[in-house]
């Protein structure tokens, strides 16, 4: 169990050193959010989010902005290098979706600094239970990751709108934009599953969060830079670990749990959120 959280604490960050057990805890943290991150091709936010909040204590600006930071690191590469040897990847899209992302994640940043730090949290709650539903729906045949056969692929240019989307909803909710790109992905641009996570895990290879990052910093004032370290590091392993998986196996089963796993998340964000 971790520390409680005070969404109303003053300004700053919690320290690493809090507890004996809180280094270890944040790696084992950015571990499992990087074996999910490689293993669905998310950007990992979705569950380091939740996981920052509640095994370490972290507020919900805190923990989303923290995750922002970890996600500056090229920490999907080994992951990307893995995808490669299985699918091919569209640079040119991956430019167009980085551009569109860049150009939105810092408003987002900007909304979410502007809100209370539990309507913020509640909001989180309910996109996490929409990313559940949807990959619930996803990997359970009412929706298939594969386009038809012959059918035409959109314009790279379609990377611009869905960059842009993944990049405010990353600013305004610390997620990493990939499970917002990878529907669309698949749904307008004709990507196979694999193809769209590559793809997505590509766009997060630059520091594409740079300006959500100096947003939540500005408001913040700090960045618990060891925090940063170690969550990374932990990531990084996971990430790896997860793409091997995913190259090799059926993950439907997997990831209707992983959507179990959502749900109970979500729900105990809601009622940290709004218990009062």
């Amino acid at each position: 169990m971790g520390a409680p959280v005070h969404e109303n604490q003053p300004e700053g960050w919690p320290s690493a050193n809090q507890s004996p057990s809180f280094p270890d805890m944040a790696f084992a943290a950015g571990l499992l959010a990087g074996f999910l991150s490689g293993l669905f091709g998310v950007g990992g936010g979705i569950v380091l989010v939740p996981l920052l909040g509640l095994l370490l204590g972290l507020r919900q600006h805190e923990a989303q902005g923290v995750t922002l930071a970890v996600l500056l690191l090229p920490i999907g590469l080994p992951a990307v290098l893995a995808y490669r040897k299985r699918v091919a990847i569209r640079w040119r899209l991956v430019g167009a979706l980085i551009g569109g992302f860049v150009l939105a994640v810092a408003p987002g940043a900007w909304i979410a600094n502007a809100m209370d730090g539990r309507q913020l949290r509640g909001v989180f709650a309910i996109f996490v239970l929409v990313v559940a539903w949807q990959m619930w729906r996803r990997t359970s045949g009412e929706a298939r990751g594969t386009p038809e056969v012959g059918a035409a692929r959109g314009s790279d240019w379609n990377g611009i709108w869905i960059g842009a989307l993944g990049g405010f909803l990353a600013g305004l909710l610390g997620v990493g934009g990939a499970i917002v790109m990878i529907p669309f992905l698949v749904s307008v641009m004709r990507l196979d599953q694999h193809e769209a996570q590559a793809t997505t895990l590509a766009v997060m290879l630059p520091p594409v969060g740079l300006p959500g990052v100096l947003a939540y910093a500005s408001a913040r004032h700090e960045m618990p830079w060891e925090l940063l370290g170690t969550v990374a590091i932990g990531f990084a392993a996971g990430a790896l670990g997860g793409a091997q998986v995913a190259v090799r196996a059926r993950t439907g089963p997997l990831a209707r749990a992983f959507a179990l796993f959502l749900v109970v998340a979500a729900v105990r964000l809601a009622w940290t959120a709004f218990r009062g």
